[in-house]
């Protein structure tokens, strides 16, 4: 909601934007350049504070990486050896602009070609991996290489894949996705279908990160409704949930400017596990 816009948090981060739209390197994982923030942590908390496209910093920020992803820009980012770097770019890139905006025609270009790589590979209702190879091959030119590109159980496609395919190619991802052992990297690394054994935890707050990302699509949400179950049977007393302290992480939480009361705190979890069930809720 956009009631945590005039947050100290959204203020810190905004004052730090560079003047081209960017914070730094681009790439949460790449090595740090000495700043306190890259440009993907900035988005991923503006965009948990309330922030959108009709945001100026956001405005900024999505030009800039369109920039980079038609190639008048570049990331300041380390290339990584071990992987497709220029496809992994295009896909970062892509995620983060299409998270605020589907007005940016490069951007809607990758997300269709990927969209068209896991259609593929999800072709019989379950996943073939020589079908994902070989329509990679056939879409973007190249063997895919490196982990993240192999296996797309990954952040980035899953969020990119968002509102780009049938019901049919949703509902086998999300039975895949699902099931997966190592669940979704970059988010939480064990399986979904199993809930977290504590829910005052980090762990917790990361799995909710993971069926947040999923409850996005439309036409396959519904197979979340065990975790609706969860939360429910959670609630406390007074009719809100409370995480603990542990899961101020400074991405996922505060919302609120501090944690010094429990109240903030509780009020804080009740938004965001509200926010969820709503979604939750109104599947068909």
């Amino acid at each position: 909601s956009s009631m945590h816009k005039d947050t100290k948090w959204a203020k810190q981060i905004i004052a730090m934007q560079e003047e081209d739209g960017k914070w730094g390197s681009f790439h949460t994982l790449s090595v740090s350049s000495g700043r306190p923030i890259t440009t993907e942590q900035a988005l991923r908390r503006l965009e948990r504070l309330g922030y959108t496209i009709e945001d100026v910093c956001i405005q900024k920020a999505v030009s800039y990486m369109n920039s980079c992803l038609v190639g008048r820009a570049d990331i300041p980012d380390r290339r990584e050896k071990l992987l497709d770097w220029e496809l992994f770019v295009s896909l970062m890139l892509t995620v983060w602009i299409r998270r605020f905006s589907d007005g940016y025609p490069a951007a809607n270009k990758v997300a269709g070609q990927w969209a068209a790589v896991i259609s593929s590979a999800f072709q019989g209702g379950v996943y073939h991996h020589k079908e994902y190879i070989s329509a990679y091959q056939d879409i973007f030119g190249v063997k895919p290489m490196g982990g993240r590109l192999i296996d797309f159980t990954c952040f980035y496609q899953i969020s990119l894949l968002v509102n780009c395919l049938d019901r049919r190619t949703e509902e086998a991802l999300m039975d895949y996705v699902l099931d997966k052992e190592d669940g979704i990297y970059y988010i939480y690394s064990e399986r979904i279908l199993f809930l977290p054994k504590v829910f005052e935890s980090r762990q917790a707050s990361r799995y909710l990160v993971a069926v947040e990302l999923l409850s996005e699509y439309k036409h396959a949400a519904y197979k979340l409704r065990f975790v609706a179950d969860w939360l429910n049977g959670l609630k406390k007393e007074n009719g809100k949930w409370d995480m603990g302290k542990s899961v101020n992480d400074k991405v996922y939480f505060p919302l609120s400017n501090d944690w010094r009361k429990q109240e903030t705190r509780e009020a804080d979890c009740t938004e965001r596990i509200s926010s969820l069930l709503s979604v939750l809720s109104g599947i068909r």
